[in-house]
């Protein structure tokens, strides 16, 4: 059970909407996501409530296990996932948590609050388990036994990046280098505790938490604060967003610069990888989203956020500026937060959403692991969860993700198959 003090959760749905779970996907349909539950922050006596209350950063952990909150302040709440089986679709308990979760000894999970000392900005979970060295652990807490750990870093306002162990709660390494607030933070998904942070200092850097968060390079060319960084599944690409009308690619394995990405007409603030690599999304301030091949450079798809009819407010400035973009689990949709007051979810082959979901103040968006559910943050401190289109994969899609998941657009251009089937391969068929 949630703890109460600390913030509320507020049944949304009826019991016989959620207990049929979220409705599959077929092209044509448009169904509304039901909004699931809500979580609410307590209010911090000892903090001044109006300096901050933005829930800028949401993440469940790869797992499935746990969900990660910045409510604002200095607080972060470490949620054990499922939040209660009522309030989940049905099916998902199966495969939301993990055994390894539940060590021996240790019980059920238990929620936890971090107190940060700082505004909470981003936050990543490391790919589980996490193998730190024992040289992390005996170093910092010789207390704790040397096992696999989940790890959470916390980006905090004043440029120092936490990294906290999950289970326990512990604070493990506090990181220093930035010189301005630290707007978002990602893990290598190998597993290698490689680390990247996206500052407002204009720089992203690259910290290694197996060497005790040894600071490895710091990556310059951004003339405006970093928004947004994301790596790309197969550890061979980092993608960063600056408020820029360009993205900037850099190579995960020299730490240069790839190549920029133009094409969007005012800020980029968002950016994500498909599953497989082969696709990069980015989001912007001009209410666009833009698809590319990350491999070329090529734009492959517009995806224009217009206004519906009729507008939802009478502010005609910035009213689909995007916040934030994500891909789900398995590659066929893509959730955007907008600032019409709207969650839109969009199948991968479509120009126009599939469903809406009307959301105040969004700010942020993410898919839980195992498809189904969305998780949106908004200004009020609030998190929301929405249901998501689950599907069953198509034999095509599942062959392609599995041959882009280690195969370049170059090197599938090479093969000797068919044109339409390279087309394919390379998403090129839309």
């Amino acid at each position: 059970m949630l703890g109460t003090q600390a913030f509320q959760l507020k049944r949304i749905a009826g019991a016989n909407a959620l207990r049929s779970g979220p409705v599959e996907h077929s092209q044509g349909m448009r169904e509304e996501p039901l909004l699931l539950a809500e979580l609410k922050p307590g209010r911090p006596h000892q903090f001044d409530w109006k300096s901050s209350c933005e829930t800028w950063s949401v993440a469940f952990s790869p797992d499935g296990s746990w969900f990660a909150w910045s409510q604002g302040h200095c607080i972060v709440k470490l949620i054990p996932w499922p939040l209660e089986e009522q309030f989940i679709p049905k099916g998902f308990e199966a495969k939301s948590r993990s055994s390894k979760n539940d060590t021996k000894g240790r019980g059920s999970p238990k929620e936890k609050t971090l107190d940060c000392g700082q505004i909470v900005w981003g936050l990543a979970f490391s790919p589980w388990p996490s193998p730190p060295s024992r040289k992390l652990w005996v170093r910092h807490h010789p207390q704790v036994p040397d096992v696999s750990c989940l790890i959470l870093a916390t980006g905090l306002n004043d440029g120092q990046i936490k990294i906290w162990e999950v289970q326990t709660g512990l604070l493990l390494l506090n990181l220093s280098g930035h010189q301005d607030v630290v707007r978002d933070l990602s893990f290598t998904p190998s597993g290698s505790l490689i680390l990247v942070s996206a500052s407002r200092d204009k720089t992203l850097r690259i910290w290694d938490l197996n060497k005790h968060g040894k600071q490895i390079q710091v990556l310059s060319g951004h003339l405006q604060w970093v928004y947004c960084c994301s790596i790309s599944p197969d550890c061979s690409m980092l993608c960063s967003a600056a408020g820029e009308k360009s993205v900037f690619l850099w190579s995960m394995r020299s730490y240069t610069l790839i190549r920029k990405l133009e094409g969007h007409q005012s800020s980029v603030v968002s950016c994500d990888f498909s599953p497989d690599s082969a696709l990069l999304v980015t989001a912007s301030y001009d209410t666009s989203v833009i698809m590319w091949d990350p491999y070329t450079g090529e734009r492959l798809r517009s995806l224009h956020h217009t206004q519906l009819s009729p507008p939802m407010d009478d502010s005609d400035v910035h009213i689909s500026s995007l916040r934030s973009v994500c891909f789900s689990p398995e590659g066929l949709y893509l959730a955007t937060v907008a600032d019409d007051r709207l969650l839109r979810i969009w199948a991968l082959e479509l120009k126009t959403p599939i469903a809406f979901a009307p959301m105040t103040n969004g700010l942020c968006c993410t898919f839980f692991p195992h498809g189904g559910v969305i998780a949106t943050g908004t200004r009020d401190g609030h998190v929301q969860f929405w249901t998501a289109p689950r599907v069953l994969s198509s034999l095509k899609h599942l062959c392609r993700k599995a041959l882009r998941s280690f195969l370049t657009t170059y090197q599938v251009l090479a093969l000797p198959i068919p044109k339409k089937m390279k087309e394919f391969l390379t998403y090129r068929t839309f």
